[in-house]
């Protein structure tokens, strides 16, 4: 008898046996599993699966009875790997999102209630828990926000006389108002350079200190000049100055040098030039006495003058 070697698949007499050990082992296991024998019909679906991977339905049926039997983890494994077929059973995909919202992973359940909706949009049951989900994800986001932000404050909150740091460099910051974290991280080296008696070397004392907390001076400006914004416009209130703050700093009329500093700064209106002090502007390269007399005229002009820091 000849044959065309064509025909010839190399495994696959064991192929075959494989797959009919798995549905030997299949059968018993469904006959475990009308005894009332859980754990038993478990440990059949899993030889049936090892003797045939291939076998969606066998895989199927074992994630469900690890999904009753509280086997979570392994559970989802089968779950996936039925989910690899194309296109992915729709009831595999439904265990799954459920699986992985018990998880507190809704991303993943998201995306299989996602892939459901694209072969049956009207699913109603999938749209419902598609809700649900989406509705769990933005509540655990907001959570985490609070959270951080909770934190972030907390350690904004932290004194600075937690540091370690020379009496001289505690001194000067006390004397300047600066009390906790974020007080310092809402102030520039040339701010603290400008105060007397504080020199190179507390500053590059703080510097290292802050460098280690992945933390570095003027990070915390737009914070400062924000609360010195509404604070300007608090105070103004009723003496009718308060309407120039939103007045651009084109209506100045300043010279070429002071307008250039006020781009670097990113200043674009009365307010925000309010927010800023000496220091700050002092600190723009080529920024002089004469610029700063300028802006200062410009300002009280309007009613208004450069934000000072308490010394």
């Amino acid at each position: 008898m000849t044959s065309d070697g064509l025909d010839i698949v190399i495994g696959a007499e064991s192929a075959a046996r494989d797959a009919a050990a798995a549905d030997q082992f299949a059968a018993q296991a469904q006959q475990a599993e009308d005894d009332g024998n859980r754990w038993q019909a478990v440990e059949l679906y899993r030889r049936a699966v090892a003797a045939d991977a291939g076998n969606q339905s066998h895989l199927f049926r074992l994630a469900y009875l690890l999904d009753l039997a509280g086997e979570e983890d392994e559970a989802i494994d089968c779950y996936e790997r039925v989910c690899d077929t194309v296109p992915a059973p729709i009831n595999a995909l439904m265990n799954l999102a459920v699986l992985y919202e018990d998880a507190n992973d809704y991303a993943s359940a998201e995306r299989c209630l996602r892939q459901v909706l694209e072969t049956d949009p009207n699913h109603a049951r999938a749209n419902l828990f598609y809700k649900d989900v989406r509705a769990s994800r933005e509540m655990v986001i907001e959570e985490d926000s609070e959270r951080d932000a909770l934190k972030r404050k907390a350690m904004l909150d932290t004194p600075v006389t937690d540091f370690e740091l020379s009496v001289r460099a505690r001194t000067c910051l006390k004397k300047m108002s600066i009390r906790t974290l974020g007080d310092l991280l809402r102030i520039t080296e040339t701010e603290l350079m400008s105060y007397k008696n504080f020199g190179e070397s507390s500053l590059s004392e703080i510097k290292r200190m802050l460098q280690i907390k992945g933390l570095k001076m003027g990070q915390g400006l737009e914070d400062a000049h924000r609360a010195a914004r509404r604070q300007i416009m608090e105070s103004l209130k009723g003496t009718g100055a308060e309407t120039s703050l939103n007045r651009p700093v084109g209506d100045l009329h300043l010279s070429v040098r002071a307008r250039k500093a006020l781009q670097l700064l990113n200043i674009q209106s009365l307010g925000d030039l309010a927010s800023h002090t000496e220091a700050e502007l002092m600190g723009i390269k080529n920024f002089g006495q004469t610029s700063l007399i300028e802006i200062r005229e410009k300002l009280t002009e309007h009613g208004l003058s450069l934000r000072a820091i308490e010394s």
